[in-house]
């Protein structure tokens, strides 16, 4: 366990090569009365220093530095020290690209870094680190090896798991899965997309809590991996099984009829539950068009994004699988709703896709 300030408070290191950058970061940090700015960076080497003498609960990471880049320096920690690291990405295509391979070796979760005027971007992003940073402070690291580092904070007990009553559709059916996740996601679909069969029976609908210059290529790394076909969604694009369809950062997806065929829709409500796509709205164009002929399975994430949706497609019958504590980066979201009670299954995650495959053929 790592060793915390007398005060309680999460100690953050916060790494970048721009002095005004750690200035404006710490300040934004600094904020909020739950964290403590333990120290900063200038690039990777120096991070790896500070690492070990000031024991921080969190690092917030640049991606481009001289020396020692972020994405060395982040491989180098999750080597010898795993911990939870933020990554602060430029929001361009290659700094899509480089964070994925981030998020691939381990970084808990990714931010974009201001560009600009940097006094008109604080406000657009200093919610956001301060939620990731608390969010980060309880997450369990998750190596690309798949093996855990130990969580910067004690993490409390799963709540006990309630079965709801049996399911109106008690025919089995399931015709469409929709997924929802969010921190740890990214890492937690690339081991279970790959795992799913060429010729998997349904459509498959997700809902990653990502910005939208990083979806398409989150889309296309998993096509890359797997048997399934996926793809970023757009308006009009038909359902079918063995395609597995990610909602496009910025919009909401929806599922609807088109002469009698479902085809993906988007939607450019207001973000829900500061979300934006929002599984809870995928959800519920799912339980309208489908009834409970659905699969609901709800991963990693912090907050409830997908509880109120999976209490919609319980009542219509829907069978709903939460990941287990055991292999959530942050046990939130699927926390959310088995004390709901509207989960049927809690399971680890390499167990999902043989429950996937086994409940969309029963």
């Amino acid at each position: 366990m790592i060793t915390r300030g007398v005060n309680g408070k999460i100690r953050v290191l916060v790494v970048d090569d721009s002095a005004l950058m750690r200035q404006f970061i710490s300040d934004i940090l600094r904020s909020d009365p739950r964290i403590e700015v333990a120290g900063t960076a200038r690039d990777g080497k120096d991070a790896l220093a500070q690492i070990q003498s000031l024991k921080p609960d969190i690092v917030t990471m640049d991606v481009e530095m001289p020396n020692m880049s972020g994405l060395q320096a982040l491989e180098e920690i999750m080597r010898t020290n795993p911990l939870p690291v933020i990554m602060v990405s430029s929001m361009t295509q290659e700094g899509a690209e480089t964070t994925l391979k981030a998020l691939a070796l381990g970084c808990v979760d990714f931010i974009g870094k201001p560009s600009g005027a940097i006094s008109l971007n604080i406000k657009t992003i200093g919610q956001e680190l301060i939620d990731k940073v608390i969010a980060a402070s309880t997450a369990r690291v998750r190596t690309r090896g798949g093996m855990f580092g130990a969580p910067s904070r004690t993490i409390a007990p799963a709540p006990e798991f309630r079965r709801m009553a049996p399911p109106m559709n008690l025919s089995g059916r399931r015709d469409i899965v929709a997924i929802a996740s969010s921190t740890g996601g990214p890492m937690a679909l690339s081991e279970l997309i790959p795992k799913l069969p060429k010729k998997f029976p349904v459509p498959i609908v997700i809902t990653q809590h990502m910005p939208k210059e990083f979806t398409p290529s989150f889309a296309k790394r998993l096509n890359d991996t797997s048997e399934v076909e996926v793809v970023e969604g757009f308006d009009g694009l038909t359902l079918k099984p063995g395609r597995v369809v990610i909602a496009p950062g910025g919009s909401h997806l929806i599922v609807k009829r088109r002469g009698g065929v479902a085809v993906c829709g988007l939607s450019d409500a207001p973000p829900v539950l500061s979300v934006k796509p929002a599984a809870n709205i995928m959800f519920l164009s799912v339980a309208d068009e489908y009834g409970g002929n659905v699969l609901c399975v709800i991963l990693t994430g912090m907050g409830r994004d997908g509880t109120d949706g999976a209490v919609a497609l319980k009542r219509k019958g829907a069978y709903v699988i939460a990941e287990s504590q055991k292999s959530c980066v942050v046990y939130g979201m699927p926390k959310a709703a088995v004390e709901a009670g509207v989960v049927d299954e809690v399971l680890p995650l390499n167990e999902i896709p043989d429950a996937m495959v086994r409940l969309v053929k029963g």
